[in-house]
């Protein structure tokens, strides 16, 4: 699923791509994506309007509209995509991997000819349409980000610290944090030598600080390399993320531990995913 990490490679992508371009026809292939309007409808409320930024709060990408005719820079509407499993927005064009041309959801037609799709295999994630007030209750509901400068250590452990929940929990919770999923909680967690059982409210001040450490430096390695392409994930032109090969617990269980040696273990025990930790080095 993509996180923090892919989901802010796509906006930037698509921002650096698309900012100040003009969509001139849309095509819905798959309506149950869709949320706050109709198949019908999205045509009318998107056609000539101009892109103002792409963006990313948590795990959404956030397209910023505004009609095509105005000057101000101020945005009327939102497309809000959640790629969730298997989504993605992708550039589609003569350097899009055949692999990746199926399963199209949406098509957005520029007035320069360029075209941009959601693909999602499985269809479980969605594309908003929302307005200003509706995109901010809708943001507001989720928690601080971990890569925010006024997102100290004190302030983490106020964020998080409160919970009995197993830290691994509390660290996937949006509304506490926004972005972390599994793949980086379990990765912070490992390299922080914290056990992801471990109640939140049990960590000691020297725990926060490496948590917050860790998290924070694995994050901007990821964003760095592009994310992770563990299974699904794919960046705006369909290129893997380069962080699988950084990857020291995610997807290692019965793997050795290569700070210790000893065996990573795999369980759905803390929250019904997989969760992969060293038991010698994890306390």
């Amino acid at each position: 699923m993509p996180e923090l990490p892919e989901t802010e490679t796509m906006a930037r992508d698509l921002d650096a791509a698309l900012r100040g371009a003009v969509i001139a026809s849309v095509e819905t292939l798959q309506p149950d994506v869709l949320r706050g309007c109709t198949a019908d409808a999205l045509p009318v409320h998107v056609i000539q309007h101009r892109i103002i930024r792409v963006w990313r709060r948590a795990k959404f990408v956030i397209l910023d509209l505004a009609p095509a005719d105005s000057s101000r820079d101020a945005p009327t509407a939102h497309l809000v995509v959640q790629p969730r499993f298997t989504g993605a927005v992708l550039f589609e064009d003569d350097a899009l991997p055949v692999a990746m041309r199926g399963y199209v959801c949406l098509r957005f037609t520029m007035s320069d000819g360029r075209r941009v799709v959601y693909r999602d295999v499985r269809r479980l994630g969605t594309v908003a349409y929302l307005s200003p007030d509706a995109l901010t209750q809708h943001m507001c509901a989720l928690g601080p980000e971990p890569l925010d400068a006024s997102l100290g250590v004190s302030e983490m452990q106020h964020a998080l610290g409160r919970s009995v929940r197993p830290i691994k929990s509390a660290l996937m919770d949006q509304t506490k944090l926004a972005g972390v999923g599994n793949i980086y909680a379990t990765e912070a967690l490992w390299l922080a030598g914290i056990d992801p059982s471990k109640s939140a409210c049990d960590l000691t001040v020297a725990q926060w600080q490496a948590l917050h450490t860790q998290l924070r430096r694995i994050l901007a390695e990821s964003i760095r390399v592009r994310g992770t392409s563990f299974r699904d994930y794919r960046d705006a032109r369909g290129e893997k993320g380069g962080f699988v090969s950084a990857l020291g617990a995610y997807g290692r269980g019965g793997e050795p531990c290569r700070q210790c040696g000893r065996r990573l273990i795999s369980t759905h025990a803390i929250d019904g995913r997989s969760t992969v930790f060293c038991a010698t080095c994890q306390r």
